[in-house]
């Protein structure tokens, strides 16, 4: 495999924050769970609360591994659906773009100053960047899906 630094960076940059997103995401840090709890108890799905860490964490787990593969176009628009859900929720519910930061014993020890939903916006741009330039791209994936779905000449 070619490096190509238009391609590759901008997935190992999304890749490094998913992963990284990871431990929290799985090992129930406070963190998580002021952020699903926060928004379990504004939509008032308790389901969210409990297991959309899980769930989130699973998708960008999944997104990730696409990325460095053959389907990397998919990981791409994957990415971006996750990432566009995690700015609708920083914007536009109680959870807000600055997050409270935990010691070891889950008490506030400070704020992020909104680094958390800069990222996110980060990832969101990267992501966006590699779908369309999978889109354009006569070899990639989304491109071929799109011929499929609309008639075009490509076919997977």
């Amino acid at each position: 495999m070619t490096f190509k630094p238009m391609k590759h960076i901008p997935a190992i940059f999304i890749g490094f924050v998913f992963v990284q997103s990871l431990f929290f995401k799985f090992t129930g840090s406070y963190e998580t769970n002021y952020i699903f709890g926060t928004l379990g108890e504004w939509s008032g799905l308790t389901l969210f609360a409990d297991y959309g860490a899980y769930v989130i964490g699973t998708a960008e787990l999944i997104a990730t591994l696409l990325l460095f593969s053959r389907f990397h176009g998919l990981g791409a628009l994957m990415a971006v659906g996750v990432m566009s859900g995690a700015i609708i929720f920083h914007l536009f519910t109680p959870l807000g773009v600055i997050m409270p930061e935990f010691n070891e014993v889950g008490e506030i020890v400070g704020y992020d100053g909104g680094l958390l939903f800069g990222m996110a916006c980060l990832v969101w741009l990267s992501a966006v960047f590699l779908s369309l330039r999978d889109l354009k791209d006569e070899t990639g994936t989304l491109n071929k899906l799109y011929g499929v779905i609309f008639k075009k000449e490509n076919t997977l």
